[in-house]
């Protein structure tokens, strides 16, 4: 249209004017014409090819990097609570009853078999044993006094001073002496015997724990004096529950991680358990562990390895979730020859080290784009790069390209 008008101008201009007039409206004709060309070359453009320029200046793609998903072997784990326990771990308890008189050790302390660790107050049994040990000096004379007799009784017979008769009275009373000897002996060892359950000494070696008594409290057979632990053989203790526990076997290998899910002892499992618990629902496993950092009852982080699966994985940093529902962008052919972002919705498992493990939304074969997806949306143009260029490349163009991508939405 302004094309025609300038044309009429030009041939109502020629009619009437000057000259002069006449080659100035000409210039100013072929300037706008000049204008009017280069405005239609810009504005024109040609097409773009695979996220990048096209012959006529197009946009450029956003640049990411991507990784074909092909299948993988992962392991196929469960995480538990696991309980540290020693296999030599005794609790200490009398076997009498009274008040305690003395505390021979304190907490901490490592004390071998035999250690005395208590003592409780035993008046009773004391007086007891006195008595006792008067009856058997007394049984001690008796013996001796019969002994003499009898061998005075031979040797008089010996002599036909005395009858057999007396000489067997004699060794009668002889062997009834040393029978009433060795019965308050063995009284005597009896009472020693149950005096020295009022010493309390260790079972077994290894490290005294909390002592919750006092001296002076009253104890009975039922009162924990305190416990002795020994580090030196210990065992991680799982409960698996039972909807788990098809697979468990000896030999599986089980990992014990710290707060941080770094790996502090990596054990095999040498005991499961042929009954469940009746009121957790759960069958015990068993594992030697290194005594190397850890200590009796201590709760841990339990991995058991139950085999190993194909599947595909994806970088956690690839993922963004949304409502509890995770989103991946994938690179697919789009118009013209361009290649765009996909966003996909898909489903995730547990965590093998900083990768999901993907249960369904990506087939193999896909390019799956982890990196440069903070400018993204769904249609977006992208440039596909080599590992670790991504970012530097996304220099003004990127920028330009995301933020163009952007404002569209």
């Amino acid at each position: 249209m302004s094309n025609v008008l300038f044309s009429e101008s030009f041939r109502s201009g020629a009619s009437v004017d000057r000259p002069g007039r006449t080659v100035a409206m000409r210039a100013a004709v072929s300037a706008a014409l000049v204008a009017l060309t280069v405005g239609a070359a810009a504005c024109g453009g040609g097409a773009p090819g695979n996220g990048a320029p096209g012959a006529g200046g197009g946009m450029m793609g956003v640049p990411v990097e991507a990784v074909t998903l092909e299948p993988r072997a992962v392991e196929r784990t469960a995480e538990f609570v696991g309980i540290i326990r020693s296999r030599r771990s005794t609790v200490i308890q009398p076997q009498a009853e009274g008040y305690l008189l003395r505390i021979l050790v304190a907490s901490g302390t490592r004390v071998s078999t035999g250690t005395p660790l208590f003592e409780i107050d035993a008046p009773v049994e004391r007086a007891a044993l006195a008595a006792l040990e008067s009856t058997l000096a007394a049984r001690q004379a008796d013996a001796e006094f019969a002994r003499q007799q009898a061998e005075r009784a031979r040797a008089l017979l010996e002599v036909g001073a005395t009858s057999q008769q007396e000489y067997e009275q004699a060794i009668t009373a002889q062997r009834t002496a040393e029978a009433q000897l060795r019965a308050a002996e063995e009284q005597v060892r009896q009472q020693q015997a149950q005096l020295a359950y009022f010493r309390v000494v260790a079972p077994s070696p290894g490290i005294v724990g909390d002592i919750p008594v006092r001296v002076g409290d009253r104890v009975t057979r039922s009162t924990t004096l305190t416990t002795i632990e020994d580090n030196s053989t210990l065992e991680l203790y799982v409960n698996v529950p039972v909807t788990q526990a098809a697979d468990l076997r000896p030999g599986l290998p089980v990992r014990i991680l710290d707060g941080r899910g770094e790996v502090l002892a990596s054990e095999t499992i040498n005991f499961v358990s042929a009954a469940v618990d009746d009121g957790t629902q759960t069958v015990l496993v068993k594992a030697p562990v290194r005594p190397d950092g850890f200590r009796t009852e201590q709760s841990v982080r339990a991995v058991i390895v139950f085999g190993e699966e194909e599947a595909i994985t994806a970088p956690v940093v690839s993922a963004t979730r949304i409502n509890g529902r995770y989103f991946v962008f994938v690179a697919q052919p789009g118009e013209g020859g361009m290649t765009v972002a996909r966003q996909k919705q898909i489903e995730v498992g547990r965590t093998v080290g900083s990768d999901y493990v993907v249960t369904g939304g990506l087939e193999p074969g896909e390019q799956l784009i982890v990196g440069g997806i903070q400018k993204l949306a769904d249609g977006v143009p992208v440039m596909i790069m080599p590992a670790g260029a991504a970012q530097a490349a996304a220099g003004p163009a990127g920028a330009a390209a995301g933020d163009s991508a952007a404002g569209g939405r």
